[in-house]
């Protein structure tokens, strides 16, 4: 996995870990634990500590029927995080917002080094601007919808082939606003605005997506698939499923695990790099 930067890039043989940072007090996993600011940065530090090699910045929920919150208030909570997080750990720091205010004050003066879009440019019409002049890489996502309807009827003929249509769409896009290439990652969005059979078909047809020559990141954590697949309802309890799937996803070409548990997932890579 090689990680295009702002100025350079990190190269490394397994993919990467992003740890999951919430900020909000409505998370559909921990629920407003990492809401309160000492709560968050302790947190930050221990995945950082654990081996995260990225710190994934939210301030705003997207779980299913999650409604928008206000620039300003979205801008209250992660700003002061990321520089804290910057100031305070050596890990990478992305940006999760579709909001390019936010993600330009969160390079600018946070310091963040990449920005997470779940809505793929498609929220914000200044988005791909920003982050073409910022320079920094971008996760462009798939969504069916948003994250406040995304979940009330997803459907798909073919999802993987669809999902494939809708990268070409805003590869392009983002190439045509001066985006570059080697910065573009993917993220085919499970759990967003997909049924159960259409998040098992993405992860067993990631190796589709090298068609585009980009690399793909997965954020399976603890979802809701997991516990209809293994029976656990809480979402914190979803552990073994969310590895044993972040396993798989690794073996079909993931290049970024996005996820809560940075020290299981990083000894369970460990292991399977060892085995491969």
């Amino acid at each position: 996995m090689k990680l295009y930067l702002r100025n350079g890039f990190i190269e490394k043989d397994n993919p990467l870990v992003m740890g999951i940072l919430n900020v909000t007090p409505d998370s559909f996993s921990d629920a407003g634990r990492f809401f309160e600011p000492t709560a968050a940065l302790e947190h930050a530090r221990a995945m950082a500590a654990e081996g995260a090699d990225i710190i994934d910045v939210g301030g705003e929920s997207t779980r299913p029927g999650a409604a928008p919150i206000g620039l300003d208030e979205e801008i209250d909570r992660v700003l002061p995080m990321i520089a804290r997080i910057k100031e305070e750990t050596g890990a990478l720091v992305s940006v999760d917002t579709n909001k390019e205010e936010v993600a330009r004050l969160a390079v600018d003066e946070g310091g963040a080094d990449m920005v997470n879009d779940i809505s793929a440019f498609r929220f914000s019409e200044r988005m791909a601007a920003v982050v073409a002049g910022l320079n920094v890489p971008v996760i462009l996502m798939h969504i069916q919808g948003t994250p406040e309807n995304m979940q009330r009827a997803p459907s798909y003929a073919d999802v993987v082939s669809e999902i494939m249509d809708y990268f070409r769409e805003r590869i392009d896009y983002a190439l045509g606003r001066g985006v570059k290439r080697e910065k573009i990652i993917l993220d085919p969005g499970i759990g967003f605005g997909k049924r159960l059979e259409d998040n098992i078909a993405i992860i067993r047809n990631l190796r589709r997506f090298a068609e585009f020559d980009l690399p793909v990141m997965v954020g399976l954590s603890r979802k809701s698939f997991l516990g209809l697949l293994g029976g656990e309802k809480v979402p914190e309890k979803r552990e073994a499923e969310t590895i044993a799937a972040n396993l798989v996803a690794a073996r079909n070409g993931a290049a970024i695990l996005r996820v809560h548990d940075v020290a299981a997932t990083v000894k369970a890579l460990k292991v399977w790099r060892s085995l491969a």
